[in-house]
């Protein structure tokens, strides 16, 4: 059986991370790690003007996501207590190669090389994607202010940008399963057996160990 847990549920916006890994965090008893999103003062210009935002937003995530992982790393991990979080600091390569470009992305590269270089990895991925429609719709769903001016083409383009690289970290990391979860045929939210069904294949992989027996750095 797996020990310290770290379990990432990553996935394109709207799709519904931070709801499954708060269903995880309840079935298991883990910690349950949320991302900073609605304090980010630059989101709302960055949907309306990505060129012109990009650098700041990325950046305020980048270092708010790495205080947060350092946090969890020392009060959770290295104390041996299991944790669930709805993103992993890898995300920010996925964005950051859509929306900045030359000596901004540079130098956005080296800051998080540096501060990333210490992370703590998850030992598993749940990963979770759907097609455009299914996006757009759960995300007009939850209502969100901050996200009524996301443009449809960078949504279809970030859903891309999920799949290479989710498919480079398993050729990558092959010891960190992901297991994948398609949207658009589950509804975790609204249907209970979707949910069980889910938690039923997430307690194989932590049965088996998922392939590690601890955390990896």
């Amino acid at each position: 059986m797996m020990t310290i847990p770290f379990i990432t549920v990553e996935g394109p916006i709207g799709i519904g991370k931070t709801s499954l890994s708060k269903a995880i965090a309840e079935h298991y008893q883990f910690h349950l790690l949320k991302e900073i999103v609605d304090e980010n003062p630059f989101l709302g210009k960055f949907y309306s003007n990505i060129e012109e935002w990009s650098f700041q937003t990325e950046m305020f995530f980048l270092c708010n996501r790495y205080k947060q992982l350092d946090d969890i790393n020392k009060q959770f991990l290295q104390m041996n207590k299991s944790v669930v979080a709805d993103y992993h600091i890898y995300k920010n390569m996925i964005f950051a190669k859509r929306t900045l470009k030359g000596e901004q992305y540079d130098k956005y590269l080296k800051i998080y090389n540096i501060l990333t270089e210490d992370m703590p990895k998850p030992n598993l991925i749940i990963y979770l994607n759907a097609n455009l429609d299914t996006l757009l719709s759960r995300i007009a769903k939850r209502g969100r202010e901050i996200e009524r001016n996301i443009d449809p083409k960078y949504l279809q383009q970030l859903s891309e940008d999920y799949e290479i690289a989710m498919t480079q970290w398993e050729r990558e990391n092959p010891s960190i399963p992901v297991i994948r979860f398609n949207g658009d045929t589950l509804d975790f939210v609204q249907n209970k057996d979707d949910l069980t069904n889910i938690l039923k294949t997430l307690d194989q992989f932590l049965d088996k160990g998922a392939s590690t027996s601890e955390f990896t750095r």
